[in-house]
């Protein structure tokens, strides 16, 4: 009845038709229309928005929506290569989620350069924003599968794209690259993974967020208590043993109740000048390991090439945080390019990065494998 139900909706938007799959296996479609005209991106010959299979931390199954643009004119030989690009931060409520309500103009201006490219960009709106459930915030597997699942279920609605695929992605966006770079081959064997490009990227969080506790400052890093009362709000439910409320203080609390409710902009509103330290109640020390399965990003592992682009005037993720993470990857030999961006701050290294990131995924998908 469901795969029925898709094909109608499929023949009923003009679009092509769908394989069949198993009803909840990763990258099933479960519905696809036209994109809203806010999340279309200028230049794309087809654009449509999907619902989709994918699943959680533990592998059970939730749904997904994301957007999925083509270029203009005929693909080439073996089809479209495939960006599958993960958004940065834009909040928790499900009216955030970008194939409705669109992206920022940086990462709309960051996909049309890629189907300028000749490449089909695939953006995960990522399960529980939008979908039943909340969002999993910095929920590093869980993000990769949903990044993956999109090319999955891309592919299914438009047979034009190709199995060669890369991750790209900024801020939440290049941690969830970094964890779908881990697990990408072993996740999907079906699938052509090529490499990941990861911009702005946040990692050893589990060792910066455990330091929280009453009364600590930000310690310089900017947004740092959006991002951390978004992660305890992600956490609280993905792990509800953990009883997260009762490390919240009554103002925590009350913003993650918030939280669940309104985008970004707005919600720094509601934040104003309130430290991470106001949001406990409690040292979460004993949260450590819960922390590092949750939010950490692996230092080995990795069966393809990465490339990390950082803004040197970056305040959400300073470089000393990505340098430290770059000497992890050397020392563990992984197959790294770095490179930095004097006058870029966090969003602008979208910009910054974009031609050193195509020539990067250029060369890894033209590589024999």
């Amino acid at each position: 009845m469901l795969l029925g139900a898709v094909a109608a909706v499929v023949v009923s938007a003009g679009l092509p038709p769908l394989a069949a799959a198993a009803n909840d296996a990763p990258g099933t479609v479960a519905t696809v229309e036209a994109l809203p005209a806010a999340a279309s991106v200028p230049g794309a010959g087809a654009e449509y928005r999907l619902t989709y299979w994918t699943a959680d931390h533990s592998g059970a199954p939730r749904l997904s929506t994301g957007a999925v643009h083509v270029p203009s004119g005929p693909p080439p030989p073996g089809g479209w290569p495939v960006v599958s690009y993960a958004h940065g931060t834009i909040g928790l409520a499900d009216q955030c989620a970008p194939s409705a309500a669109g992206n920022i103009p940086q990462e709309s201006d960051f996909t049309a350069r890629w189907l300028r490219r000749g490449y089909a960009v695939v953006a995960t709106d990522y399960a529980g924003l939008g979908t039943p459930g909340e969002l999993t915030y910095l929920d590093g597997l869980a993000a990769a599968h949903n990044v993956i699942d999109m090319v999955r279920a891309a592919r299914a609605v438009d047979p034009a794209l190709s199995s060669r695929w890369i991750a790209a992605g900024l801020s939440q966006g290049g941690h969830a690259a970094l964890n779908t770079a881990h697990v990408a081959t072993a996740y999907a064997p079906d699938l052509d993974y090529r490499g990941a490009v990861a911009l702005g990227a946040p990692t050893n969080l589990d060792q910066v967020f455990a330091l929280g506790r009453p009364g600590i400052p930000n310690l310089g890093l900017a947004g740092l208590t959006k991002f951390v009362l978004f992660t305890m709000v992600g956490m609280r439910d993905a792990r509800p043993d953990l009883n997260i409320d009762s490390y919240l203080s009554p103002r925590g609390r009350e913003l993650a109740r918030i939280a669940t409710q309104v985008c970004t902009v707005e919600f720094n509103d509601h934040v104003g000048n309130a430290s991470v330290g106001d949001l406990f109640s409690r040292p979460l020390d004993d949260l450590r390991p819960a922390m590092a399965d949750y939010l950490g990003v692996p230092t080995t592992g990795y069966d393809r090439p990465l490339f990390l682009g950082q803004g040197v005037v970056d305040l959400v993720v300073p470089i000393p945080l990505t340098l430290a993470f770059v000497g992890q990857l050397t020392a563990s030999q992984t197959d790294l390019t770095f490179r930095t961006y004097p006058d870029a701050d966090h969003i602008g290294t979208l910009a910054a990065a974009f031609d050193d990131a195509a020539a990067f995924a250029d060369r890894g998908l033209a590589a024999a494998r």
